[in-house]
């Protein structure tokens, strides 16, 4: 594999991770904790092949990814900002009934209980797996300005002003008529619709939809977060880290010099070394966590 391709390849990798991480900084920022972002995705996959499928147009699959992972967010939300639950175990529920209601509908509408059949995707037909391909995916060019987008949000407009506000210091920002429930709603719903994409992405790059194709992405998105210490393009550099250790992973075991055991440890190795290395000196949002607004 040349530069090129491994360039390539590392793009195509990162855009789910992008993709997630941008949706979690979100939810992260105002003060609830992102450990759902692998249901929204496994949700927004399903919907998208979903959508897909019986539309014959990826168009409608994207969009009925972001209504799924919007709607397992609302209720991630309502849990824990309306109920008061605590956000880890909601957030591990979501996980559980993600993968759960996946395996029902799978089975349900396809009469299958591990992939759905093919569906539409936004592949350029001869364009192989290289840059032009990637060019002519929507949700590849998403991914990518996705991140500096979110980033202006957030440092550059009210609304993420009032993010930064509710996930630093709730109680203050109430004083000044900050409504922090209603952007809290706000920013955990957009954190789902956003991930949703990235599970979108997963299953119209593979054209159809493979039970747990998340894999753990969602997890490693919250890792990059981590990594990133709650910035955006800090995050997105940290997706890109983590897809260039997939790819090298990808590449090694074509090889076969290294056991392929080793060699499928490689990103989470990573990971764990990257969050070592941080997460003792990051200082995450103030209120992250909080079932108050105290």
């Amino acid at each position: 594999m040349n530069a090129v391709d491994f360039l390539a390849q590392t793009l195509r990798i990162a855009v789910p991770y992008l993709l997630a991480a941008g949706g979690g900084v979100l939810s992260e920022r105002a003060g609830l904790i992102g450990l759902s972002l692998e249901g929204y995705m496994l949700g927004g996959a399903f919907c998208a092949a979903v959508g897909s499928y019986y539309a014959g147009a990826p168009w409608i699959g994207v969009v009925a990814a972001i209504v799924g992972g919007g709607l397992l967010a609302l209720l991630y939300a309502v849990s824990a900002i309306r109920y008061k639950a605590d956000q880890v175990v909601v957030g591990i529920a979501i996980n559980l009934l993600a993968i759960g209601l996946t395996r029902f509908f799978l089975r349900l509408i396809f009469d299958s209980s591990s992939n759905s059949p093919r569906v539409p995707g936004f592949d350029l037909k001869g364009s192989g797996t290289g840059f032009l391909a990637l060019a002519h995916n929507p949700l590849v060019w998403i991914g990518v300005v996705g991140i500096p987008v979110i980033a202006w949000v957030l440092y550059r407009t009210p609304f993420g002003l009032r993010v930064r506000a509710v996930g630093e210091h709730p109680a203050a920002a109430a004083s000044v008529g900050v409504p922090v429930v209603r952007v809290r709603y706000i920013a955990v719903v957009l954190s789902g619709m956003i991930a949703g994409l990235g599970g979108a992405y997963l299953s119209l790059d593979q054209h159809q939809f493979t039970d747990g194709m998340t894999a753990g992405r969602g997890f490693i998105a919250l890792a990059a977060i981590i990594f990133g210490r709650w910035d955006p393009m800090r995050a997105g550099l940290a997706c890109l880290l983590f897809a260039a250790a997939e790819t090298l992973q990808i590449q090694l075991q074509g090889t076969q010099a290294i056991p392929s055991q080793f060699v499928e440890m490689i990103p989470y190795v990573l990971t764990i070394i990257a969050l070592a290395g941080i997460v003792g000196r990051a200082r995450p949002p103030a209120a992250l966590g909080r079932t108050t607004s105290e």
